[in-house]
Protein backbone atom coordinates (compact mmCIF):
# COMPACT_ATOMS: atom_id res chain seq x y z
CA UNK A 1 0.00 0.00 0.00
CA UNK A 2 0.89 3.52 -0.64
CA UNK A 3 2.46 5.71 2.54
CA UNK A 4 0.68 8.86 2.92
CA UNK A 5 2.43 10.30 5.77
CA UNK A 6 5.65 9.38 5.55
CA UNK A 7 6.57 10.28 9.42
CA UNK A 8 3.84 8.62 11.39
CA UNK A 9 3.53 5.36 8.52
CA UNK A 10 7.42 4.48 8.43
CA UNK A 11 9.67 6.78 10.43
CA UNK A 12 7.35 6.31 13.86
CA UNK A 13 7.55 2.97 13.06
CA UNK A 14 10.81 1.79 12.51
CA UNK A 15 12.51 4.38 15.38
CA UNK A 16 12.06 2.03 17.63
CA UNK A 17 12.73 -1.18 16.07
CA UNK A 18 16.19 -3.17 14.33
CA UNK A 19 15.80 -2.42 10.82
CA UNK A 20 17.70 -3.81 7.75
CA UNK A 21 18.49 -1.61 5.19
CA UNK A 22 18.98 -3.44 1.69
CA UNK A 23 20.50 -0.50 -1.06
CA UNK A 24 21.25 -1.11 -4.76
CA UNK A 25 24.12 -0.20 -6.35
CA UNK A 26 22.48 2.99 -7.71
CA UNK A 27 23.78 6.59 -6.90
CA UNK A 28 20.45 7.90 -5.69
CA UNK A 29 20.17 4.87 -3.44
CA UNK A 30 22.96 5.78 -2.01
CA UNK A 31 22.54 9.59 -1.57
CA UNK A 32 18.84 7.99 -0.28
CA UNK A 33 21.19 6.19 1.68
CA UNK A 34 23.27 8.35 3.19
CA UNK A 35 20.49 10.73 4.76
CA UNK A 36 18.45 7.61 6.22
CA UNK A 37 21.38 6.47 7.97
CA UNK A 38 22.51 10.36 9.13
CA UNK A 39 18.73 10.06 10.17
CA UNK A 40 19.50 6.71 12.35
CA UNK A 41 22.73 8.18 13.95
CA UNK A 42 20.46 11.57 15.43
CA UNK A 43 18.07 8.86 16.77
CA UNK A 44 20.41 6.01 17.20
CA UNK A 45 18.52 3.17 15.36
CA UNK A 46 20.13 -0.06 15.56
CA UNK A 47 20.61 -1.02 11.81
CA UNK A 48 22.43 -2.94 9.68
CA UNK A 49 23.39 -1.97 5.91
CA UNK A 50 23.27 -4.77 2.82
CA UNK A 51 24.53 -3.35 -0.25
CA UNK A 52 21.97 -5.53 -3.21
CA UNK A 53 23.29 -5.83 -6.69
CA UNK A 54 20.27 -7.60 -8.06
CA UNK A 55 17.54 -9.87 -7.24
CA UNK A 56 18.96 -12.91 -6.41
CA UNK A 57 21.07 -10.40 -3.57
CA UNK A 58 18.39 -9.39 -2.61
CA UNK A 59 16.97 -13.05 -1.82
CA UNK A 60 20.33 -13.85 -0.17
CA UNK A 61 19.97 -10.71 1.71
CA UNK A 62 16.61 -11.51 3.35
CA UNK A 63 17.53 -15.15 4.54
CA UNK A 64 20.47 -14.11 6.32
CA UNK A 65 18.58 -10.94 8.22
CA UNK A 66 15.11 -12.68 8.32
CA UNK A 67 15.53 -14.36 11.47
CA UNK A 68 16.86 -11.38 13.55
CA UNK A 69 14.84 -8.47 11.44
CA UNK A 70 11.23 -7.72 11.72
CA UNK A 71 11.80 -4.63 9.49
CA UNK A 72 13.88 -4.22 5.99
CA UNK A 73 13.71 -0.81 4.30
CA UNK A 74 14.21 -1.53 0.75
CA UNK A 75 15.89 1.41 -1.41
CA UNK A 76 15.73 1.32 -5.62
CA UNK A 77 14.49 -1.88 -4.98
CA UNK A 78 11.77 -4.32 -4.46
CA UNK A 79 8.85 -2.38 -6.07
CA UNK A 80 8.19 -3.86 -9.51
CA UNK A 81 7.64 -8.08 -8.86
CA UNK A 82 5.96 -9.76 -6.60
CA UNK A 83 8.06 -8.70 -3.09
CA UNK A 84 6.01 -11.35 -0.99
CA UNK A 85 5.81 -14.20 -3.97
CA UNK A 86 9.45 -13.69 -4.40
CA UNK A 87 10.99 -13.44 -0.46
CA UNK A 88 7.97 -15.85 1.12
CA UNK A 89 8.77 -14.09 4.31
CA UNK A 90 6.92 -14.59 7.09
CA UNK A 91 3.53 -12.94 8.31
CA UNK A 92 5.27 -10.30 10.94
CA UNK A 93 8.12 -9.16 8.20
CA UNK A 94 7.21 -5.48 7.18
CA UNK A 95 8.75 -3.95 3.93
CA UNK A 96 9.05 -0.28 3.55
CA UNK A 97 9.99 0.25 -0.21
CA UNK A 98 11.53 3.43 -1.49
CA UNK A 99 11.89 2.39 -5.07
CA UNK A 100 12.01 4.37 -8.31
CA UNK A 101 11.90 1.63 -10.94
CA UNK A 102 8.93 1.40 -13.45
CA UNK A 103 6.18 -0.48 -13.35
CA UNK A 104 5.17 -0.83 -9.39
CA UNK A 105 3.62 -4.04 -9.49
CA UNK A 106 0.03 -3.77 -8.35
CA UNK A 107 0.48 -6.68 -5.61
CA UNK A 108 2.69 -4.41 -3.91
CA UNK A 109 -0.09 -1.50 -4.06
CA UNK A 110 -2.83 -3.99 -2.56
CA UNK A 111 -0.80 -5.66 0.51
CA UNK A 112 -2.04 -3.22 3.05
CA UNK A 113 0.01 -5.35 5.89
CA UNK A 114 3.56 -6.12 4.81
CA UNK A 115 4.15 -4.03 1.93
CA UNK A 116 4.52 0.09 2.56
CA UNK A 117 5.45 1.89 -0.70
CA UNK A 118 6.88 5.09 0.28
CA UNK A 119 6.27 6.38 -3.36
CA UNK A 120 5.18 10.02 -3.83
CA UNK A 121 2.07 10.34 -5.92
CA UNK A 122 0.12 12.14 -8.56
CA UNK A 123 -3.29 12.75 -8.95
CA UNK A 124 -3.49 10.42 -12.16
CA UNK A 125 -1.81 7.57 -11.20
CA UNK A 126 -3.90 5.20 -13.25
CA UNK A 127 -3.85 2.33 -11.01
CA UNK A 128 -5.84 -0.27 -11.77
CA UNK A 129 -8.91 -1.08 -9.15
CA UNK A 130 -8.61 -3.48 -7.33
CA UNK A 131 -11.87 -5.37 -8.55
CA UNK A 132 -10.33 -5.23 -11.69
CA UNK A 133 -7.51 -6.93 -10.78
CA UNK A 134 -8.51 -9.48 -9.05
CA UNK A 135 -11.81 -9.89 -9.84
CA UNK A 136 -10.74 -10.87 -13.39
CA UNK A 137 -8.94 -13.44 -12.54
CA UNK A 138 -11.57 -15.38 -10.63
CA UNK A 139 -13.73 -14.65 -13.70
CA UNK A 140 -11.08 -16.63 -15.70
CA UNK A 141 -12.01 -19.58 -13.73
CA UNK A 142 -8.67 -19.90 -12.25
CA UNK A 143 -6.79 -21.17 -14.36
CA UNK A 144 -4.52 -17.89 -14.60
CA UNK A 145 -2.54 -17.69 -11.30
CA UNK A 146 -1.57 -14.34 -12.03
CA UNK A 147 1.62 -14.75 -13.57
CA UNK A 148 3.46 -13.54 -16.40
CA UNK A 149 3.66 -17.18 -18.03
CA UNK A 150 0.10 -16.76 -19.90
CA UNK A 151 1.46 -13.57 -21.77
CA UNK A 152 -1.91 -12.90 -22.86
CA UNK A 153 -4.03 -13.04 -20.82
CA UNK A 154 -6.11 -9.86 -19.14
CA UNK A 155 -5.61 -9.93 -15.50
CA UNK A 156 -1.81 -10.53 -15.98
CA UNK A 157 -1.37 -7.62 -17.87
CA UNK A 158 -3.05 -5.47 -15.66
CA UNK A 159 -0.86 -6.92 -12.94
CA UNK A 160 2.03 -4.98 -13.84
CA UNK A 161 0.53 -1.68 -15.49
CA UNK A 162 1.23 0.99 -13.07
CA UNK A 163 3.73 3.27 -14.84
CA UNK A 164 4.28 6.65 -12.65
CA UNK A 165 6.63 9.66 -13.14
CA UNK A 166 10.26 9.09 -11.33
CA UNK A 167 10.90 10.78 -7.94
CA UNK A 168 14.49 10.25 -7.09
CA UNK A 169 14.15 8.10 -3.55
CA UNK A 170 17.20 10.89 -2.63
CA UNK A 171 14.34 13.61 -2.52
CA UNK A 172 11.34 11.92 -0.92
CA UNK A 173 13.85 10.48 1.71
CA UNK A 174 15.12 14.45 2.47
CA UNK A 175 11.70 15.75 2.49
CA UNK A 176 11.05 12.79 5.38
CA UNK A 177 14.43 14.59 7.31
CA UNK A 178 12.67 18.17 6.17
CA UNK A 179 9.28 16.80 8.00
CA UNK A 180 11.18 16.03 11.37
CA UNK A 181 12.95 19.24 11.16
CA UNK A 182 16.70 17.17 11.28
CA UNK A 183 17.69 18.13 7.41
CA UNK A 184 21.59 19.27 7.34
CA UNK A 185 22.96 20.77 4.94
CA UNK A 186 25.28 17.49 3.87
CA UNK A 187 21.62 16.08 3.70
CA UNK A 188 19.80 18.59 1.06
CA UNK A 189 23.71 17.93 -0.73
CA UNK A 190 23.02 14.40 -1.18
CA UNK A 191 19.05 15.15 -2.26
CA UNK A 192 20.85 17.06 -5.38
CA UNK A 193 22.83 14.16 -6.43
CA UNK A 194 20.52 11.99 -6.30
CA UNK A 195 18.11 14.23 -8.52
CA UNK A 196 21.33 14.71 -10.53
CA UNK A 197 22.33 10.91 -11.15
CA UNK A 198 18.59 10.77 -12.72
CA UNK A 199 19.18 13.12 -14.96
CA UNK A 200 22.74 12.36 -16.00
CA UNK A 201 21.27 8.48 -16.55
CA UNK A 202 18.49 9.92 -18.37
CA UNK A 203 15.81 8.02 -16.07
CA UNK A 204 13.62 11.47 -15.31
CA UNK A 205 12.20 14.03 -18.33
CA UNK A 206 13.84 17.40 -18.30
CA UNK A 207 10.88 19.34 -17.48
CA UNK A 208 10.71 17.08 -13.99
CA UNK A 209 14.17 17.41 -13.59
CA UNK A 210 13.33 21.54 -13.96
CA UNK A 211 10.13 21.23 -11.56
CA UNK A 212 12.17 19.31 -8.78
CA UNK A 213 15.20 21.37 -9.25
CA UNK A 214 13.09 24.29 -8.49
CA UNK A 215 11.88 22.44 -5.09
CA UNK A 216 15.40 22.21 -4.38
CA UNK A 217 16.37 25.38 -4.87
CA UNK A 218 14.12 26.78 -2.17
CA UNK A 219 15.55 24.50 0.58
CA UNK A 220 18.89 26.08 -0.63
CA UNK A 221 18.07 28.96 -0.33
CA UNK A 222 16.50 28.37 3.65
CA UNK A 223 19.66 26.77 4.91
CA UNK A 224 21.65 29.57 3.47
CA UNK A 225 19.27 32.19 4.76
CA UNK A 226 19.58 30.69 8.31
CA UNK A 227 23.65 30.24 7.70
CA UNK A 228 23.81 34.05 6.96
CA UNK A 229 23.19 34.74 10.69
CA UNK A 230 26.25 32.38 11.87
CA UNK A 231 29.82 33.63 12.40
CA UNK A 232 31.42 30.73 10.79
CA UNK A 233 29.91 30.92 7.45
CA UNK A 234 33.18 31.64 5.87
CA UNK A 235 35.67 28.95 7.90
CA UNK A 236 37.93 26.89 6.42
CA UNK A 237 35.72 23.98 6.70
CA UNK A 238 32.54 25.45 6.06
CA UNK A 239 29.98 23.98 2.94
CA UNK A 240 28.38 26.31 0.70
CA UNK A 241 25.64 24.98 -1.98
CA UNK A 242 24.60 27.67 -4.63
CA UNK A 243 22.16 27.13 -7.60
CA UNK A 244 24.11 27.60 -10.98
CA UNK A 245 23.19 28.10 -14.47
CA UNK A 246 26.27 25.73 -15.61
CA UNK A 247 27.64 24.48 -18.63
CA UNK A 248 26.86 20.83 -20.13
CA UNK A 249 30.56 19.74 -20.21
CA UNK A 250 31.37 17.38 -18.26
CA UNK A 251 34.37 18.08 -15.18
CA UNK A 252 35.35 20.44 -17.21
CA UNK A 253 36.62 22.31 -13.77
CA UNK A 254 38.57 19.43 -13.06
CA UNK A 255 40.01 18.66 -16.46
CA UNK A 256 41.05 20.71 -19.38
CA UNK A 257 38.29 22.57 -21.25
CA UNK A 258 39.40 20.45 -24.31
CA UNK A 259 39.40 17.46 -22.71
CA UNK A 260 35.73 18.15 -21.80
CA UNK A 261 34.29 19.67 -24.66
CA UNK A 262 35.58 16.22 -26.60
CA UNK A 263 34.42 13.48 -24.39
CA UNK A 264 30.82 15.36 -23.51
CA UNK A 265 28.17 13.52 -25.07
CA UNK A 266 26.24 17.14 -25.56
CA UNK A 267 29.15 19.01 -27.62
CA UNK A 268 30.49 15.80 -29.41
CA UNK A 269 27.76 14.62 -30.38
CA UNK A 270 26.65 18.50 -31.98
CA UNK A 271 30.46 18.44 -33.73
CA UNK A 272 30.43 14.58 -34.74
CA UNK A 273 34.06 14.84 -33.17
CA UNK A 274 34.47 11.38 -35.02
CA UNK A 275 34.66 12.75 -38.50
CA UNK A 276 37.68 15.13 -39.57
CA UNK A 277 34.88 18.02 -40.67
CA UNK A 278 33.73 17.54 -36.83
CA UNK A 279 37.19 18.15 -35.52
CA UNK A 280 37.64 21.08 -38.34
CA UNK A 281 34.44 22.25 -36.96
CA UNK A 282 35.55 22.32 -32.61
CA UNK A 283 38.65 24.47 -34.24
CA UNK A 284 36.76 26.55 -35.27
CA UNK A 285 34.09 26.90 -32.13
CA UNK A 286 37.67 27.56 -30.18
CA UNK A 287 38.65 30.32 -32.73
CA UNK A 288 35.31 31.91 -32.64
CA UNK A 289 35.83 32.03 -28.65
CA UNK A 290 38.27 33.96 -29.05
CA UNK A 291 40.38 31.81 -26.05
CA UNK A 292 44.04 31.12 -26.94
CA UNK A 293 44.39 27.08 -27.23
CA UNK A 294 46.90 26.90 -24.80
CA UNK A 295 44.83 28.03 -22.26
CA UNK A 296 41.71 25.53 -23.64
CA UNK A 297 44.20 22.40 -22.86
CA UNK A 298 45.81 23.40 -19.67
CA UNK A 299 43.92 22.14 -16.72
CA UNK A 300 40.61 24.28 -15.86
CA UNK A 301 42.79 25.53 -12.50
CA UNK A 302 45.66 26.53 -14.46
CA UNK A 303 43.59 28.87 -16.71
CA UNK A 304 44.37 32.93 -16.29
CA UNK A 305 41.60 34.03 -14.32
CA UNK A 306 40.70 36.93 -17.29
CA UNK A 307 39.78 34.22 -19.24
CA UNK A 308 37.73 32.30 -16.60
CA UNK A 309 36.16 35.32 -15.45
CA UNK A 310 33.11 35.19 -18.43
CA UNK A 311 34.14 31.90 -19.75
CA UNK A 312 30.63 30.31 -19.40
CA UNK A 313 29.00 33.62 -21.39
CA UNK A 314 31.79 33.39 -23.77
CA UNK A 315 30.96 29.82 -24.41
CA UNK A 316 27.30 30.50 -24.69
CA UNK A 317 27.57 33.11 -27.30
CA UNK A 318 29.87 31.01 -29.39
CA UNK A 319 28.03 27.89 -28.85
CA UNK A 320 24.66 29.74 -30.01
CA UNK A 321 26.36 30.64 -33.22
CA UNK A 322 26.56 26.67 -33.50
CA UNK A 323 23.17 25.61 -32.80
CA UNK A 324 24.17 24.62 -29.20
CA UNK A 325 20.76 26.61 -27.50
CA UNK A 326 21.32 24.74 -24.07
CA UNK A 327 24.38 24.20 -23.01
CA UNK A 328 23.71 25.69 -19.59
CA UNK A 329 21.74 24.04 -17.35
CA UNK A 330 20.35 24.89 -14.13
CA UNK A 331 22.04 22.85 -11.45
CA UNK A 332 23.81 23.31 -7.83
CA UNK A 333 27.55 23.45 -6.67
CA UNK A 334 29.10 22.94 -3.63
CA UNK A 335 32.25 24.59 -1.93
CA UNK A 336 33.77 23.00 0.90
CA UNK A 337 35.72 25.24 2.36
CA UNK A 338 37.98 28.27 0.06
CA UNK A 339 39.39 25.48 -2.62
CA UNK A 340 37.02 22.57 -3.32
CA UNK A 341 34.33 23.52 -5.62
CA UNK A 342 32.15 20.90 -7.62
CA UNK A 343 29.19 20.32 -9.67
CA UNK A 344 26.60 18.45 -8.70
CA UNK A 345 26.93 16.27 -11.38
CA UNK A 346 30.87 15.81 -10.72
CA UNK A 347 29.97 14.13 -8.29
CA UNK A 348 27.55 11.96 -10.13
CA UNK A 349 30.33 11.02 -12.55
CA UNK A 350 32.83 10.10 -9.50
CA UNK A 351 30.80 8.64 -7.45
CA UNK A 352 29.34 6.32 -10.88
CA UNK A 353 33.01 5.43 -11.70
CA UNK A 354 33.55 4.48 -8.33
CA UNK A 355 30.78 2.45 -7.60
CA UNK A 356 31.49 0.25 -11.12
CA UNK A 357 35.16 0.15 -11.08
CA UNK A 358 37.26 -2.64 -12.93
CA UNK A 359 40.72 -1.32 -12.16
CA UNK A 360 41.32 -3.51 -9.05
CA UNK A 361 39.49 -7.05 -8.46
CA UNK A 362 37.03 -5.38 -5.47
CA UNK A 363 34.31 -7.03 -4.82
CA UNK A 364 30.64 -5.23 -5.46
CA UNK A 365 30.85 -4.66 -1.93
CA UNK A 366 34.06 -3.03 -1.70
CA UNK A 367 33.26 -0.91 -4.51
CA UNK A 368 29.65 0.24 -2.55
CA UNK A 369 31.77 1.27 0.83
CA UNK A 370 34.23 3.40 -1.67
CA UNK A 371 31.37 5.29 -3.48
CA UNK A 372 29.45 5.52 -0.35
CA UNK A 373 32.96 7.01 1.12
CA UNK A 374 33.36 9.67 -1.42
CA UNK A 375 29.66 11.30 -0.81
CA UNK A 376 31.05 12.03 2.73
CA UNK A 377 33.03 15.70 2.66
CA UNK A 378 35.52 14.39 4.68
CA UNK A 379 36.40 12.34 2.18
CA UNK A 380 37.59 14.53 -1.00
CA UNK A 381 40.58 12.41 -2.00
CA UNK A 382 38.00 9.51 -2.65
CA UNK A 383 35.93 12.04 -4.08
CA UNK A 384 39.04 13.11 -6.63
CA UNK A 385 40.40 10.01 -7.25
CA UNK A 386 36.10 9.04 -8.38
CA UNK A 387 36.70 11.77 -10.71
CA UNK A 388 40.11 10.59 -12.50
CA UNK A 389 38.50 7.03 -13.32
CA UNK A 390 35.00 8.98 -14.40
CA UNK A 391 37.60 10.92 -17.05
CA UNK A 392 39.03 7.55 -18.00
CA UNK A 393 35.48 6.40 -17.93
CA UNK A 394 33.84 9.38 -20.44
CA UNK A 395 37.06 8.98 -22.47
CA UNK A 396 36.72 4.98 -23.20
CA UNK A 397 32.66 5.43 -23.82
CA UNK A 398 33.90 8.74 -26.35
CA UNK A 399 36.44 6.33 -28.04
CA UNK A 400 34.11 3.12 -28.33
CA UNK A 401 31.28 5.56 -29.91
CA UNK A 402 33.58 6.97 -32.32
CA UNK A 403 34.39 3.02 -33.56
CA UNK A 404 31.28 2.08 -33.49
CA UNK A 405 30.09 4.61 -35.55
CA UNK A 406 32.45 5.02 -38.08
CA UNK A 407 32.87 0.91 -38.76
CA UNK A 408 29.19 0.70 -39.05
CA UNK A 409 28.58 -1.31 -35.66
CA UNK A 410 24.76 0.03 -35.27
CA UNK A 411 22.85 -2.00 -37.73
CA UNK A 412 18.70 -1.63 -38.23
CA UNK A 413 16.95 -4.38 -37.24
CA UNK A 414 13.18 -3.50 -38.36
CA UNK A 415 11.77 -2.10 -34.86
CA UNK A 416 14.64 -1.19 -33.13
CA UNK A 417 18.23 -0.44 -33.64
CA UNK A 418 20.98 -2.73 -32.62
CA UNK A 419 25.10 -2.78 -31.57
CA UNK A 420 27.07 -5.65 -30.39
CA UNK A 421 30.23 -5.11 -28.76
CA UNK A 422 32.81 -7.83 -30.10
CA UNK A 423 34.97 -9.03 -27.29
CA UNK A 424 38.14 -7.84 -28.44
CA UNK A 425 37.03 -3.72 -28.46
CA UNK A 426 39.69 -2.08 -25.84
CA UNK A 427 37.40 -0.81 -22.53
CA UNK A 428 34.67 -4.17 -23.16
CA UNK A 429 35.33 -4.66 -19.02
CA UNK A 430 34.15 -1.41 -18.31
CA UNK A 431 30.61 -1.97 -20.10
CA UNK A 432 30.15 -4.88 -18.75
CA UNK A 433 28.35 -3.06 -15.93
CA UNK A 434 24.82 -1.16 -15.99
CA UNK A 435 25.75 2.35 -15.67
CA UNK A 436 28.60 2.38 -17.68
CA UNK A 437 26.99 0.87 -20.72
CA UNK A 438 23.62 3.06 -19.92
CA UNK A 439 25.87 5.83 -20.81
CA UNK A 440 27.61 4.52 -24.02
CA UNK A 441 23.88 3.32 -25.04
CA UNK A 442 22.77 6.85 -24.26
CA UNK A 443 25.48 9.03 -25.84
CA UNK A 444 25.59 6.03 -29.13
CA UNK A 445 22.27 6.89 -30.04
CA UNK A 446 22.43 10.26 -29.61
CA UNK A 447 25.68 10.54 -32.16
CA UNK A 448 23.89 7.68 -34.45
CA UNK A 449 20.67 9.90 -34.61
CA UNK A 450 23.15 12.84 -35.69
CA UNK A 451 24.90 11.16 -38.19
CA UNK A 452 22.56 8.96 -39.82
CA UNK A 453 20.55 10.39 -43.14
CA UNK A 454 17.72 7.60 -42.70
CA UNK A 455 14.78 9.87 -41.35
CA UNK A 456 13.18 6.68 -40.00
CA UNK A 457 16.31 5.46 -38.21
CA UNK A 458 16.26 8.53 -36.30
CA UNK A 459 12.80 7.27 -34.35
CA UNK A 460 14.13 3.89 -33.44
CA UNK A 461 14.68 2.41 -30.03
CA UNK A 462 18.36 1.05 -29.26
CA UNK A 463 19.45 -2.47 -27.96
CA UNK A 464 22.96 -2.67 -27.22
CA UNK A 465 24.97 -6.27 -26.23
CA UNK A 466 28.20 -6.85 -24.92
CA UNK A 467 30.22 -9.23 -23.35
CA UNK A 468 29.44 -10.13 -19.63
CA UNK A 469 31.38 -13.31 -18.68
CA UNK A 470 33.39 -14.75 -21.10
CA UNK A 471 33.82 -17.70 -18.71
CA UNK A 472 30.72 -18.24 -18.60
CA UNK A 473 30.03 -17.29 -22.41
CA UNK A 474 27.43 -14.52 -21.08
CA UNK A 475 26.74 -11.57 -22.75
CA UNK A 476 24.72 -7.92 -21.24
CA UNK A 477 21.83 -6.96 -23.16
CA UNK A 478 19.77 -3.60 -22.39
CA UNK A 479 17.54 -1.76 -24.16
CA UNK A 480 16.84 2.12 -24.09
CA UNK A 481 13.85 4.52 -26.04
CA UNK A 482 14.03 6.39 -29.03
CA UNK A 483 16.26 9.77 -28.62
CA UNK A 484 13.56 12.48 -28.32
CA UNK A 485 13.43 15.82 -26.38
CA UNK A 486 9.58 14.71 -26.07
CA UNK A 487 10.06 11.49 -24.40
CA UNK A 488 8.42 10.48 -21.36
CA UNK A 489 11.39 7.91 -20.66
CA UNK A 490 9.25 5.05 -20.35
CA UNK A 491 11.18 1.98 -20.87
CA UNK A 492 8.79 -1.33 -22.71
CA UNK A 493 11.95 -3.63 -23.23
CA UNK A 494 11.43 -5.08 -19.47
CA UNK A 495 8.76 -7.09 -20.68
CA UNK A 496 9.88 -7.62 -24.52
CA UNK A 497 12.69 -9.30 -23.25
CA UNK A 498 10.64 -11.57 -20.79
CA UNK A 499 8.23 -12.68 -23.66
CA UNK A 500 11.41 -13.50 -26.47
CA UNK A 501 13.32 -15.23 -23.91
CA UNK A 502 10.19 -17.40 -22.80
CA UNK A 503 8.86 -18.09 -26.48
CA UNK A 504 12.29 -18.91 -27.70
CA UNK A 505 13.52 -20.66 -24.45
CA UNK A 506 16.56 -18.37 -24.41
CA UNK A 507 18.58 -19.01 -21.03
CA UNK A 508 18.93 -15.57 -19.86
CA UNK A 509 18.87 -14.08 -15.95
CA UNK A 510 16.58 -11.04 -15.32
CA UNK A 511 18.09 -10.34 -12.63
CA UNK A 512 19.00 -6.56 -12.86
CA UNK A 513 16.30 -4.15 -10.60
CA UNK A 514 16.10 -2.41 -14.14
CA UNK A 515 13.72 -4.64 -16.27
CA UNK A 516 15.45 -3.40 -19.32
CA UNK A 517 19.10 -5.15 -18.78
CA UNK A 518 19.12 -8.70 -18.95
CA UNK A 519 22.10 -11.27 -18.88
CA UNK A 520 22.01 -13.68 -21.85
CA UNK A 521 23.96 -16.95 -23.04
CA UNK A 522 26.00 -16.07 -26.02
CA UNK A 523 25.25 -19.17 -28.36
CA UNK A 524 21.11 -18.22 -27.59
CA UNK A 525 21.75 -14.29 -29.10
CA UNK A 526 20.52 -14.90 -32.29
CA UNK A 527 17.54 -16.51 -31.99
CA UNK A 528 16.54 -13.87 -28.73
CA UNK A 529 17.07 -11.43 -31.03
CA UNK A 530 14.98 -13.03 -33.98
CA UNK A 531 12.07 -13.66 -31.54
CA UNK A 532 12.67 -9.86 -30.38
CA UNK A 533 12.17 -8.56 -34.02
CA UNK A 534 8.88 -10.90 -34.84
CA UNK A 535 7.55 -9.48 -31.39
CA UNK A 536 8.05 -5.91 -31.85
CA UNK A 537 7.61 -6.08 -35.76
Amino acid sequence: MFITDIRKEFYDVVVNQRVALLVSSEIDALCACKILQALFHCDQVQYTLVPVTGWQDLGTAFLEHKEQFRCFVLINCGANVDLLETLQPEEDSIFFICDTHRPVDVVNVYNDTQVKLMIKQDDDLGVPSYDDIFRDEEEEGGNDSGNESDGGSEPSGKRRRYDEVYYAAAMVIFELAWVLTKDTKDMLWWAIIGLTDQLVHDKITHMKYVTDIATLQRHVSRHNHRNEDEDNSLSIDCMRISFEYDLRLALYQHWSLFESICNSSYTSCNFKLWSMHGQKKLQEFLADMGLPLKQVKQKFNSMDMSVKENLREVIEESSNKYGMKDIRIQTFGVHFGFKNHFLASDVVHATAALLESTEKDDSPGDNFIKALDCLSRSNLERLHGGIDLAKKKLMAIQQTVASCICTNLILSQGPFLYCYLLEGTPDVKLFSKPMALTLLCKYLLKAFVRSTRNKRCKLLPLIIAAPMDVEKRTVIVLGIPPESETSDKKNFFGRAFEKAAESTSSRTLHDHFDTSIIELKMEDRTKFLDALITLLS
